[in-house]
């Protein structure tokens, strides 16, 4: 059976040439970079020179990154710890709706801790709402946290208009830059912002490896304490080959950003001009404007059918996408519907809205999408290493299996009556 990978934003193969640079460091350079002698300091001038390397890239100093196990770590990071460090300046902050869980849930613990959080709203294609952001800022706001670019629908926000209204009030800005970086090239100086978060198994480097890039002077609270590692900001023992395979993968990233990112835009308005003109009833989420929507993101809503049951259809005939955040999806689809699935059996678990299945995007939602199409929604995120005739035989499976699970769901037979409630 044909095999396709279209969830590069969930994740993405480790480079084989990022591979090679890591194994000396498993087995040869192993060391503990904080040890004195000269297996530790080997593995530290490692860890020195890859600091140096992702600091030219991004445009900051070495001493501004911080390496972190992931991108939910420096989010956790970047929150927790201006709310702490700047508890006596206020206890407010200003964050889309659209942030990641690993923004949104630590939110909610925050505010329980006595902290206040304004959640702004963004239109229809995800963009924040600028006017409603400042309008937001109070006294005691220390900090406006805004995604670079969405995870789901791959809205690329407008960061330096935000910094612009942050400063004027001496407030930190937070981007979270997980899903930009390496897709879109980025510059913190260029941008302005205080604090940035980005993990290397975006871009074809290792998981469990990120950085938090924090600007010279922006007061910021330890979140792990323990020994005097990341210059005595991040306690744990640093994770050499992670280190070296992030370098690694964002240099080999950044060489060929330009032609990497033109060809997987193609490939991904190849896909959206075809499911457009050949499914009817489908909606595409986000930015209509390519250019303002990650190169590599598609996220489509089909009408009156389950995302998950598309999913697991697609996944049966060799297509990995998603169904909104791979960090989020809830539980999984009735193990009796992919019981008939795997016999050539296709349906749908009843009704979009009332099914036990994956819960409806909160991004989707706070663009105005009504439930039952924000359940019928999938994502397909495109790499360098698809093809065209990948991209042409995903669209030929997704008309069949739409018009399969359209063919026996109830809500289709009633889309003239729906399309007026």
């Amino acid at each position: 059976m044909k095999e396709i990978y279209l969830d590069n934003a969930a994740t993405t193969r480790v480079d084989e040439r990022v591979v090679k640079k890591m194994l000396p460091y498993f087995t040869e350079i192993y060391g503990n970079a904080n040890s004195q002698h000269g297996y530790g300091r080997a593995a530290q001038e490692a860890v020195d020179e890859a600091r140096d390397t992702i600091a030219k890239i991004i445009g900051a100093k070495p001493a501004e990154v911080y390496f972190t196990s992931g991108g939910t770590e420096s989010d956790n990071w970047a929150l927790r710890g201006t709310c702490k460090a700047q508890a006596h300046k206020g206890k407010h902050v200003i964050i889309s709706k659209i942030e990641h869980a690993a923004m949104l849930t630590t939110a909610h613990e925050l505010e329980k801790e006595g902290f206040e959080f304004s959640y702004i709203g963004v239109d229809s294609e995800g963009f924040i709402n600028l006017d409603e952001l400042e309008k937001a800022i109070r006294p005691d706001t220390i900090l406006i946290a805004c995604m670079y670019a969405n995870n789901e629908v791959g809205t690329i926000e407008p960061i330096k208009e935000i910094v612009k209204i942050a400063k004027k009030h001496n407030i930190t800005v937070f981007t979270d830059a997980v899903q930009a970086m390496g897709a879109i090239d980025i510059n913190v100086d260029e941008l302005g912002v205080d604090l940035m978060s980005f993990s290397s198994h975006k871009f074809h480097g290792p998981k469990g490896m990120g950085a938090l890039y924090i600007r010279t002077g922006v007061p910021l609270a330890r979140l792990i304490s323990g020994g005097h590692q990341e210059r005595t900001r991040r306690g744990g023992t640093t994770n050499v080959p992670g280190v070296v395979g992030f370098a690694e993968a964002l240099r080999l990233t950044r060489e060929d950003l330009e032609k990497d990112s033109k060809y997987v835009a193609s490939l991904r308005d190849r896909f959206i001009s075809r499911v457009q003109n050949e499914i009817p009833y489908v909606r595409l989420n986000g930015p209509k404007d390519g250019s303002k929507r990650l190169p590599n993101n598609a996220d489509f809503s089909f009408e009156y059918i389950e995302g998950e049951s598309i999913l697991f259809s697609l996944d049966l005939a060799g297509i990995a996408v998603s169904s909104g955040s791979a960090c989020s999806s809830g539980e999984l689809m009735d193990q009796r519907i992919l019981s008939l699935d795997l016999a050539g059996i296709a349906c749908s678990s009843g009704s979009a809205c009332s099914s036990g299945s994956l819960e409806p995007s909160h991004v989707l939602l706070a663009t105005g999408l009504p439930i039952e199409k924000a359940h019928g929604s999938i994502r397909f995120t495109f790499g360098k290493e698809n093809t065209v005739e990948e991209v042409d035989y995903t669209v030929d499976k997704l008309k069949e299996i739409v018009a399969r699970l359209r063919a026996m769901s109830p809500l289709f037979d009633l889309k003239g009556e729906l399309k007026n409630v």
